[in-house]
């Protein structure tokens, strides 16, 4: 017994004597949140070679690891770096090159601002985005008509703020070779008494983008750092861009490489032909900063655009159900293609109809194949049927405010019945287990605060509707949360490596100005980030 006491002090002596391991960073007395079920709240955390290497309580940590900079948060909150699992990132920075239309109230508007950025900029041809004819009074797609008289011979295309959608004067359809009578599958030239309204839905809209001059080279490398930029400072640390081509994806990767760009990126390749069979040859591609694993398919098209495939007609457009982006039979055949490879489908899918042929294509092609993660983006409209059938081998990637821009007039579009089934993201998760949380911006705001605040509370940035639109599909906070992290690296197959701070992953995190798991609800999109870290190093703040 003697014995047995004396290696027990032995013991606590040579512990006790042990010098703390050096490190790259300590970090105490901080109100964490790890988003892991296990141990869910920490104090400290250190990070050693750009990983996190211990999480506990500021006396752990501290007795535990030495280093030289050393952070006290002062009780700061600090999560996991956000994730948005569904966002157009290049596009973002390629919209700062063009005219901005975000928020227009009007036709005259729009015109407003592409007058004035054609008096600034003086470019040969004028692109932008962000017009909606929902926000106008008078809620209908707008006429070219003034827009020719405007700009004679400068050739003009602005897309809808949801990319499904664009308006063209003459001389750009001119150049695109589109006239009245213009047909083309997964799209429609909208006419008005037989004439051209310059407004193209979906399909179409890529015959006036092969006749847009190419950005150059650092005009490309200008709007990835200027994305960059502005996700760092609403603490992502990971992005998921859905659809970029074999150009910019080398870009992105350069860039990298030489630590010119450090924000790790999830890219969907763009369902292209000749790019589906680069990449299905060369394979996966995959680094700490850049995977490369997965294609972006469009199955329809938009809801406010009315391009959304719906299994009955619209309920404000007798006899319209939409149209399909891609071909049924080449959608499967596309499916049981990649199914027999080590990439991810992930499908646009808005309308019920939409949506019923992608699970079911999914179905159907991943029998006897677990775990492959194939992903429905958007999952915006689904009918009783598919909600029944849905289980785990799929991922719902879903953005909450969608919800909360679309609620103005998605009930006229959809009818009272089957609005229950739109943007239903407790009923999603409830059948799935999980749901990866983004933004789809530049269509909605980056802010991922916007998107907690759409989630949990189901309002706008108004606060409207004061209980909240259909307030049975809120999100918890804590779901919230998983989704822009650690249930968004799973739909990447990168659970392992980020989304919540744990030993062995990498050390991405953000200090937040206030607790916005614990903060009033309406004050959840006005949160500020004081920092963000990835591997370690601070990219963003004071």
């Amino acid at each position: 017994m003697q014995k047995i006491a004396f290696l027990f002090i032995s013991s606590l002596f040579i512990i006790s004597c042990q010098k703390p391991e050096p490190v790259d960073l300590v970090v105490i007395n901080a109100n964490v949140y790890t988003v892991e079920d296990a141990n869910p709240k920490a104090e400290a955390f250190a990070i050693k070679d750009g990983k996190f290497i211990g999480v506990g309580s500021s006396e752990e940590i501290l007795n535990s690891y030495s280093s030289d900079t050393t952070i006290d948060a002062d009780g700061k909150t600090i999560v996991p770096g956000l994730i948005d699992a569904h966002c157009h990132f290049y596009n973002l920075g390629m919209q700062l090159q063009k005219v901005d239309l975000v928020g227009t109230q009007s036709y005259d508007e729009v015109l407003e601002r592409i007058i004035a950025f054609q008096k600034q900029k003086n470019v040969t041809f004028i692109t932008g985005r962000g017009w909606d004819q929902n926000d106008w009074q008078v809620q209908e797609f707008p006429n070219k008509k003034r827009l020719d008289s405007l700009f004679p011979d400068t050739p003009v295309a602005v897309r809808r703020v949801d990319g499904h959608a664009m308006l063209a004067n003459q001389k750009a359809l001119d150049m695109a070779g589109i006239t009245a009578e213009t047909k083309v599958p997964g799209g429609e030239v909208i006419l008005k008494d037989g004439e051209l309204t310059g407004v193209l839905v979906d399909t179409p809209m890529g015959m006036v983008d092969a006749v847009v001059p190419k950005p150059t080279v650092k005009e490309q490398i200008q709007a990835l750092k200027d994305a960059e930029k502005i996700n760092f400072s609403y603490g992502l640390t990971t992005v998921d861009d859905a659809g970029l081509g074999p150009e910019v994806i080398s870009i992105i990767d350069s860039l990298q490489k030489k630590e010119a760009l450090k924000i790790r990126m999830y890219v969907m390749v763009s369902n292209v032909p000749e790019y589906v069979d680069l990449y299905l040859k060369n394979g996966v591609h995959k680094t700490d900063q850049l995977n490369v694993s997965s294609f972006k398919v469009y199955a329809d098209g938009a809801l406010g655009s009315r391009g959304a495939v719906l299994k009955a007609p619209y309920s404000d457009k007798e006899d319209h159900h939409g149209a399909m982006v891609i071909g049924v039979e080449e959608f499967k055949t596309l499916a049981k293609r990649l199914a027999g490879s080590p990439f991810q489908m992930n499908t646009h899918a808005i309308g019920d109809s939409a949506n019923a042929v992608v699970m079911k294509t999914y179905y159907d092609v991943l029998q006897n194949k677990s775990d492959r993660r194939w992903r429905v983006e958007h999952a915006q409209v689904v009918a009783p049927e598919e909600f029944e059938a849905l289980n785990n081998n799929l991922v719902m990637s879903v953005q909450p405010t969608h919800a909360t821009s679309d609620m103005y007039w998605a009930d006229e579009r959809l009818g009272e019945k089957r609005i229950k089934g739109a943007y239903a993201y407790k009923q999603l998760l409830n059948k799935t287990g999980m749901l990866a949380l983004g933004t789809d911006y530049p269509v909605e705001h980056v802010s991922p605060f916007y998107t907690f605040y759409a989630a949990v509370a189901r309002k706008d940035l108004k606060q409207y509707p004061e209980g909240g639109f259909q307030k049975e599909d809120a999100l918890s906070r804590e779901e919230t949360l998983k989704g822009m992290t650690i249930w968004a690296a799973y739909s990447n197959f990168e659970e392992t490596e980020k989304g919540s701070i744990t030993s062995g992953k990498f050390a991405d995190f953000v200090i937040l100005e206030d607790n916005i798991m614990e903060i009033e609800e309406d004050k959840i999109p006005n949160t500020k980030v004081k920092a963000t870290y990835i591997n370690g190093e601070q990219v963003y703040g004071n």
